[in-house]
């Protein structure tokens, strides 16, 4: 930022603090103004971070940190995005009445602030505007989008990002059938929010406190259908349940009652919403350390089974104790490969056809399970948008830990549906004196033996991510590891049915292969790493599987240093 430009920036702040509704953004606002305005550099360079871009409306809707500014999650962008929200959804109605809108929020900072001001101004517009009545996990309010029978909804949640951050995650209904929102929706919802924020103050806007406020009726018809899912067998199975600081015990702890299960022992100091999610560095069950409490708690009870939510339920880690008396946390594809393998024999129980699906970063086992069942598989862009709208869906997953299991009642992942169908899986096996492990290796036996890992590499410098697309493209490696590559699809141009995107995939010998993407929500890149084997015994398979895997990881790990 010159100090040419800073009369002009210091002048957009002053237009931003004079609409802000927020005592605490405006204040943060006023003392970097002053900064400027004296010939402070750091106080100039600050105002440009927070105004010299502003925060994306895209199909992850908004997030990012909390804080005064354009470019940060706030009061007047979010009324910004409402009103914009609403103007899109007046301007598709086609039917009688008004368009609708259900609107949640977790016990993130300021979720229930943003939330009511969402409600007020769809409200204000003409919106029929509907308000979960508490802080609520997401799933909840993506049911909700299809039981309400609405036009949209809103869930103000960052997920598992850091406690710094929120965000606006937005559903539409109809013909989307509650589904997160995809091209070309997100652009023109976008546009309409450029033209609410260019036009003026947002305090003029009109608001309203006519909207209505759900009854307990969605929530208890939420847990009536997620209990269908399963239910508890004669043998014991003992479960340390952890709610990462966030949203998920309240209905998971009724769900898992409903169905049968005793009530898990929980890690208590997780286990009440806390923004400031003071045990964890990344409120994430995928980052290293975010499970230690539980694991601790585990020993300490002598559980069968850890189950983990993140934040805003829609995400679920599972763990099962190791040979060496430890703790072994299931990855992503672990647990959709079960899940799925378990859709499978619903279907096949039932005589119903049925598509599986999963996201193209995800373990190809999912495709393996298809194959077999000779049930149709659909292989998306990553994202539960995507996933959700696969033709005839009876299951669905993603790596990242996410799981739909039943989409009839839900067009998202869900954390606490995915908890209780797998619980049911492991008190299954229990009546029929078999371990998790022993099903892992049925698994392999029946479909072979799938390994992944992840490395996600987190940046300062976004721009850094670009530069390394860009050396991988220009100077692609002919070997990773002991591997030749046999080929690269760049996915730039859009590769087959996939729209172009920054992502490279490559196919290594013996069927091994290796995914590279910058992360959607997160200032990450991505790699994924999958191999399969199905020669041997069940074990030798795993262990060659696994073996590959290890040393991909490694090569990857130099690769990008």
């Amino acid at each position: 930022m010159t100090l040419r430009e800073a009369p002009e920036l210091i002048a957009q702040a002053r237009a931003w603090h004079d609409q802000d509704p927020d005592e605490t953004t405006r204040a943060e606002l006023a003392t970097l103004i002053l900064a400027a305005e004296t010939g402070d550099t750091q106080g100039t360079v600050e105002l440009g971070r927070r105004f010299g871009a502003r925060l994306e409306f895209g199909t992850a809707g908004l997030r990012g940190e909390l804080g005064a500014g354009s470019n940060r999650m706030n009061r007047v962008l979010v009324a910004q995005a409402a009103a914009g929200f609403a103007a899109y959804l007046l301007e598709k109605h086609d039917g009688p009445g008004a368009p609708s809108v259900v609107v949640g929020y977790d016990g993130r900072h300021n979720s229930a602030v943003f939330a009511r001001d969402t409600a007020e101004l769809m409200a204000g517009a003409g919106v029929r505007a509907i308000l979960l009545p508490r802080l609520l996990p997401t799933p909840v309010l993506a049911f909700a989008v299809r039981h309400l029978d609405v036009s949209a909804g809103v869930m103000v949640t960052a997920s598992h990002n850091p406690a710094r951050d929120n965000g606006y995650k937005v559903y539409l209904g109809g013909l989307d059938h509650g589904s997160q929102i995809v091209a070309p929706a997100d652009a023109e919802i976008a546009a309409h929010i450029g033209r609410v924020a260019a036009e003026g103050n947002v305090l003029e806007l009109p608001r309203s406190t006519d909207f209505e406020l759900a009854g307990e009726d969605v929530v208890d018809e939420y847990v009536r259908r997620t209990t269908s899912l399963g239910s508890a067998g004669k043998a014991p199975v003992k479960v340390v349940y952890t709610a990462m600081h966030g949203v998920g015990w309240e209905v998971a702890r009724r769900v898992f009652a409903a169905a049968g299960f005793a009530e898990p022992t929980v890690v208590q100091a997780q286990i009440e919403p806390d923004a400031a999610f003071p045990t964890v560095d990344f409120p994430n069950p995928e980052e290293p350390g975010a499970l230690d409490l539980a694991f601790a708690t585990a020993t300490e009870v002598g559980a069968d089974l850890v189950i983990a939510n993140d934040p805003d339920a829609d995400r679920l880690a599972i763990a099962v104790p190791d040979a060496a008396g430890g703790w072994r946390r299931l990855s992503g594809n672990d647990v959709g490969s079960l899940l799925g393998w378990r859709a499978a024999e619903r279907l096949a129980g039932s005589d119903v056809d049925g598509t599986l699906a999963s996201s193209l970063v995800s373990s190809p086992a999912l495709q393996a399970i298809a194959t077999e069942y000779r049930l149709d598989y659909v292989e998306t862009l990553t994202g539960f948008k995507w996933i959700s709208r696969a033709g005839g869906l009876a299951f669905g997953y993603e790596e990242a830990l996410g799981y739909l299991v039943d989409p009839q009642k839900v067009r998202d992942k869900d954390g606490i549906s995915a908890a209780v169908d797998f619980l049911s899986l492991v008190s299954e096996l229990a009546d029929r004196g078999l371990t998790l492990a022993d099903h892992e290796l049925a698994f392999a036996e029946k479909f072979g033996a799938f390994a992944s890992s992840q490395i996600s590499l987190r940046v300062d410098d976004l721009g850094d991510i670009a530069r390394l697309m860009a050396r991988l493209r220009d100077k692609p490696p002919a070997a990773v590891g002991s591997l030749r590559v046999d080929h690269i699809d760049d996915f730039s141009g859009g590769f087959g049915s996939f729209p172009p995107g920054d992502i490279l995939r490559f196919a290594l010998e013996g069927g091994a292969r290796i995914i590279v993407r910058p992360s959607g929500t997160e200032p990450k890149l991505k790699v994924y790493i999958d191999a399969s084997s199905t020669d041997g015994t069940a074990e030798e398979r795993r262990t060659r599987a696994a073996s590959v895997v290890a040393e991909l990881d490694a090569a990857m790990r130099d690769l990008l240093a």
